[in-house]
Order: structure tokens, then C-alpha cells, then sequence
């Protein structure tokens, strides 16, 4: 086989990859699922909060309104950020990455203040989306920069 066959050859090889959509790892999929479960558990805090300003139980109605609002903002951005983790998208990985030092910041917080039913589940997450994250597949599929073709691969 002559250069040329050979070049021929790897494009079609690499035309052939290009057009298959890339396997997304399962710890990819696992982290958007806690990204996602993360981004309703801000969700139906924020709604509660909601309901106690509404009802009068919240310290400053204005804050309470502001809290609010600020909570569900969070849930939408932490919404797009599964979305992205669910499409292996490599802009995915650093806010993931904060979401899970937050939560797990916060759900400390919370079980140092007694308030185990939110703390726990929330350390939970945490863990489990740094895992998830931080695993060797999910490192790859992850990764910025341009993909290496399947030839060029050292595996």
C-alpha cells in the first residue's frame, strides 16, 4: 500500500469516528445526575422560602423575596451546568467542580447546626460529585482542548 492509500485510509477511518458522537463515560452521567438532583434540592429551598415569606415567617419580607429569586436564579444556572455535564461538555467541569465545594461547605454548616435532614444529603452529593468528577474517565471526556483521533491515540 502506497502513502497515499495509507492517508486515504486513516481520513476514512477518522471521517468514520468523527460522525459517531463520542461515548459519554457513566461517572459523566453520574455527575450530572447529582448536578441536577443538587440543582432541585436549591430549587425546593428556594420555594420554601418563598412560602415563609409569603406567610410572614421570614425576618425581613424584602430579604425574604431577594432570597428567593437569588435561589432560583441558582437552580437554573445549576440546571444548565447538569445540562452541559450531560452533553460532556469540558466548560461543564469547573463550575461542577464549585457546586460540589459549596454544597459540601454548606451541608457542613448545616449538621454543625443540628439540621441533619439537609446537611447529610448534601454531604452525600458532594462526595459523590467529586467522584464523579474526579475520576480518571470523566477527567477525559472532560478535558479542554482539541480530541486526538483515534490513529494518534497511546492507549
Amino acid at each position: 500500500m502506497d502513502s497515499r492509500s495509507k492517508a486515504r485510509a486513516r481520513a476514512q477511518v477518522s471521517d468514520a469516528g468523527a460522525a459517531e458522537p463520542p461515548q459519554r463515560p457513566r461517572s459523566v452521567i453520574g455527575a450530572a445526575v447529582v448536578q441536577g438532583v443538587e440543582a432541585a434540592g436549591v430549587l425546593l429551598a428556594s420555594v420554601l422560602a418563598g412560602f415563609d415569606t409569603g406567610s410572614g415567617r421570614s425576618y425581613h419580607a424584602d430579604s425574604g423575596v431577594a432570597l428567593t429569586v437569588i435561589g432560583i436564579a441558582t437552580a437554573l444556572a445549576l440546571g444548565y451546568v447538569a445540562a452541559g455535564l450531560a452533553r460532556a461538555r469540558s466548560w461543564s467541569r469547573t463550575p461542577a467542580l464549585l457546586t460540589q465545594l459549596f454544597t459540601g461547605i454548606v451541608s457542613i454548616y448545616l449538621v454543625q447546626g443540628h439540621r441533619y435532614e439537609w446537611g447529610v444529603p448534601g454531604l452525600v452529593l458532594a462526595v459523590a460529585g467529586f467522584v464523579t468528577l474526579l475520576v480518571p474517565p470523566s477527567l477525559r471526556a472532560l478535558a479542554s482542548g482539541p480530541p486526538i483521533p483515534p490513529a494518534d491515540r497511546k492507549e
